[in-house]
């Protein structure tokens, strides 16, 4: 069994781990959250990325979690892995997190590729309790994890140039959009994350370190692997897998039942070396 297959088989039996009380949550989140750790993270080492991404079935009953691995040099695929389950734990924004990392981590027990860093669609430290779905995972499996959220969760910032590459500081706060968020890091304002534009004159993303990276690498990693598309390509591959995935779970006849030994292929599906590529959330 290879090791992040034993570790997440390890981590998912740990029921101490997984509350299905958003309260006992959030004091778990407060109590790990002293875990994270900061490395530098250079990219020009980074051969594997994974990106990781869920999806949602329109009634909520069921969602799809993705991930697919790129050569961070050709952005080529390299391995992927889709799995449907049932969410188990409440919509509760902030703990999101308790209810998507447990697919998410049994798709990366399917890959047989090892990933040099992880991009979740959402936020490390860029969180109320500085412990959002990157530092997360990142903390369960020890491994180095870049947020990467196309929308803003928590932090003050203030809008980057319009050029590519331009980027603001977060800093700590309630989320809003500020004059000058760099004065306010200067003054000593705790940073959080970096908004961050990837195309010019489009909507930025918003990048937190998860853990074992720093936010200067984690923002450089994001931008190199974000060529054409505002989203970073590893997360907009897993994005078009997961769509790809419930389409084919929606469009089977309603008697059908997933848990079947029999279930189609599209229900868990790895590719060490897929043909077709997925098009490019937390």
């Amino acid at each position: 069994m290879p090791e992040i297959a034993a570790r997440v088989e390890q981590v998912l039996d740990e029921a101490e781990l997984w509350p299905r009380d958003p309260s006992e949550a959030v004091a778990l989140q407060r109590r790990m959250a002293g875990r994270v750790r900061e490395e530098p993270l250079d990219a020009d080492t980074v051969r594997l990325v994974a990106g990781l991404d869920v999806s949602y079935a329109r009634d909520d009953s069921l969602l799809s979690a993705a991930a697919v691995v790129l050569d961070a040099r050709t952005l080529e695929v390299v391995d992927s892995a889709v799995i449907s389950a049932e969410p188990e734990f409440p919509y509760v924004p902030g703990l999101f997190s308790f209810r998507e990392l447990p697919p998410v981590l049994r798709a990366l027990a399917e890959l047989t590729a090892t990933p040099d860093v992880y991009l979740c669609d959402g936020f490390g430290l860029a969180h109320p309790r500085r412990f959002g779905v990157a530092s997360h995972l990142g903390v369960l499996l020890d491994l180095p994890v870049v947020g990467s959220a196309k929308s803003v969760l928590y932090g003050k910032h203030s809008v980057p140039g319009p050029e590519r590459g331009a980027w603001t500081p977060m800093v700590a706060g309630r989320s809003e959009t500020v004059p000058d968020s760099v004065a306010l890091a200067e003054r000593g304002a705790e940073v959080v994350g970096r908004v961050l534009r990837t195309r010019a004159g489009v909507k930025p993303v918003y990048v937190s370190a998860g853990h074992r990276v720093d936010l200067p690498g984690a923002a450089d990693l994001v931008l190199r692997l974000s060529p054409k598309y505002r989203i970073p390509e590893p997360v907009r591959h897993a994005d078009r897998l997961c769509g790809e995935h419930r389409k084919a779970l929606s469009a089977a006849p309603p008697s059908t039942s997933w848990s079947e030994p029999d279930a189609p292929p599209d229900s868990r599906r790895r590719s060490a070396h897929p043909r077709r590529r997925a098009r490019g959330t937390r």
